[in-house]
Order: C-alpha cells, then structure tokens, then sequence
C-alpha cells in the first residue's frame, strides 16, 4: 500500500487529527488542510487518492470544493468522502461525490472506505 495519499479538507482540529491517524494507519500519507481556498490552490498542483471533505470551511465552502475537484479532468475521478453534520446538505450533494458521511463518522468505517477507495482506483 505504497504511495497512497489522502487530502484531508477539514477545519476542525481535533477532527482533522482524529482522521488524519485513522487514515495513516491505512497506509495512506495525508496531508491536511483548513481552509477551503488553501484546499482549491493544494489541489491544483496535487492528485490524492482519495479526499476527505467537511463541508463548512473558511473561505471557499466544500460544495464549491467538490464541484471544482469533478470538473478538474485530473481530479474529477478521484473518490471523494464528503463529512458533514448538514443532513440536507448531505442529500444535495450525495450525487456528486462518491460517499457522504453524516457526522460523527465512524473511524474503522472511514479507514475502510477510503483504502478499499483507493485500492480501487489504483486497480484501474
């Protein structure tokens, strides 16, 4: 499991370290951001295996994240993990991204989704 990277886009600390050592426990290097312009300028010169994604972020929200990272031809068939506490955000936005997780994630379902994520779109 070489190589695999994860973006994490999340503003809340203690959540961004909680899914930061879910993930390298999976194997996967990650990198965190908080910010949402910080995240649109980091994912024009990178391309994760995987992106988790809080939709409430400073400056630039997660849904104007998600729909520049699936009109990014590099980006655009990356599995992306929205995390939100928005039901109604959630179900606007399911459509879209590859998975939609209402908040409180679980930590072994969020590992086991993003590696089996990966692996999949590393097998094509």
């Amino acid at each position: 499991m070489n190589n695999l990277r994860a973006l994490i886009i999340e503003d809340e600390a203690d959540l961004a370290e909680i899914y930061t050592k879910a993930l390298q426990r999976e194997g996967f290097e990650t990198e965190t951001i908080k910010d949402g312009r910080k995240a649109i300028e980091r994912l024009s010169t990178v391309s994760p295996n995987v992106i988790l994604l809080d939709l409430h972020l400073p400056q630039v929200g997660g849904a104007a994240i998600l729909q520049a990272i699936r009109s990014d031809e590099r980006l655009k068939k990356t599995p992306v993990i929205v995390t939100t506490a928005d039901e109604r955000q959630a179900e606007e936005l399911e459509h879209k991204a590859d998975l939609v997780l209402l908040k409180p994630v679980s930590l072994n379902q969020l590992r086991e989704l993003a590696n089996r994520m990966a692996n999949s779109t590393s097998d094509n």
